[in-house]
């Protein structure tokens, strides 16, 4: 019998993280937890922990640590607190898979650490690319250790790419369902609540990134990744509205030959492709009847409307410390607006005044980066003060 993989799941109680405990649950001989890790949902995180029993679990938000510790103190299972404990755990030795599906740029530290640990790491997390791709791809190559995607698009991709090795990709475009908002012009955007931009028409997610969908910023950021995660320029990435959120991606060739990877929308199956990779593993996971699909709709995206799509444009092209600048203001604004003291299309001018303003770096390093981050929280949040 095959040796049972181990995983960590950094961030264990968000809409990954439980989902890839679905998974487990439906693989339960072939993989087992070994680290789970939260922030602040330390109800969720004890259910989980009694549930999996694993090696060990991190809450995040240190004043939580107590309540943890006493609920799991008739267990084996080790508990810890603090961002720099996410650091220390993926480097356990029974560590096999670290699946990073926190949000925003706390990822960043943590997966540079499992590659450096060559654990292969499965990938949900938007911003550790944007902010440092070059990085990131460094330190994956440098240690041999692969990184595979959990995005759904990136996913597809990836899925897209198996046994072409050799055949040049000429486009790589990227779907999207265009959000609530699809269809609505810039002056019908000025007046949206952050209620009627959470309810995304096809996926259930966290607050953060339903919002950048909304505003379209979340296939911006996926364009960044994409460059990174395929080796491809700037210039070979579209994007691509699918409304009805089946064509996850697809890939054409220098022959004019286009390829797409199609399914429900549902994280299990390409979280379950990022575990089992390279194989397919069998699964209860409902399937997709294109009967009763009937249409297919594809769109070009407005980015007139949403200006988040080409400010990330110009951040790719631009490259060097642009992206970190363009995340961190993002993460940012998107704050802001769900906490109602910017509007929805004050978000771009924001982190348009963030990217114009800060200084740019040609090949930043990784506390050049981290500096970035900073300054541009810092700048952003000083122009919320001015429209507040």
């Amino acid at each position: 019998m095959m040796k049972k993989k181990r995983i960590a799941i950094l961030g264990s109680t968000g809409s990954i993280g439980t989902q890839t405990l679905e998974v487990v649950r439906e693989q339960s001989s072939s993989f087992e937890i070994e680290i789970l890790t939260a922030q602040n949902n330390a109800d969720l995180l004890i259910r989980q922990a009694l549930e999996f029993h694993p090696n060990a679990i991190v809450i995040g938000n240190e004043t939580h640590y107590q309540k943890v510790k006493e609920a799991m103190q008739n267990t084996d299972t080790k508990v810890f607190a603090g961002t720099n404990s996410l650091c220390e755990v993926v480097e356990f030795e029974g560590v096999d898979i670290v699946v990073t599906a926190l949000m925003g740029s706390v990822g960043l530290a943590p997966t540079l650490r499992a590659l450096k640990y060559k654990k292969i790491v499965a990938l949900a997390n938007k911003e550790t690319l944007v902010m440092a791709g070059a990085l990131v791809q460094k330190t994956a190559l440098e240690n041999n250790t692969p990184v595979y995607p959990i995005d759904s698009e990136h996913s597809a991709i990836f899925q897209c790419l198996m046994g072409e090795t050799g055949n040049e990709i000429e486009r790589i475009l990227l779907t999207g369902s265009g959000g609530p908002f699809r269809g609505k012009k810039k002056s019908e955007l000025a007046h949206i609540t952050p209620m009627q931009a959470l309810k995304h028409p096809t996926w259930t997610m966290g607050a953060k990134i339903t919002i950048d969908s909304a505003s379209l910023m979340n296939k911006g950021l996926e364009m960044i990744e994409a460059k990174w995660l395929f080796n491809v320029e700037p210039k070979q990435i579209e994007v691509v509205i699918q409304p009805e959120s089946i064509v996850h991606s697809l890939v054409e060739f220098r022959d004019g030959s286009v390829k797409a990877q199609l399914g429900l929308p549902s994280m299990k199956l390409p979280i379950q492709f990022a575990l089992t990779y390279p194989h397919r593993f069998p699964n209860t996971f409902p399937r997709l009847n294109l009967s009763r699909i009937a249409c297919l709709h594809f769109e070009e995206a407005d980015t007139e409307t949403f200006q988040n799509l080409a400010l990330a444009k110009e951040a790719l092209e631009q490259g060097g410390n642009t992206p970190c600048i363009l995340n961190a203001a993002n993460e940012i604004v998107v704050d802001a607006f769900l906490k109602e003291k910017i509007s929805f299309l004050q978000m771009s001018d924001i982190i348009r005044e963030c990217m114009a303003s800060l200084d740019f770096k040609k090949d930043p390093n990784l506390s050049e980066l981290l500096e970035s981050d900073q300054n541009a929280r810092t700048f952003a949040k000083q122009l919320i003060a001015l429209y507040h």
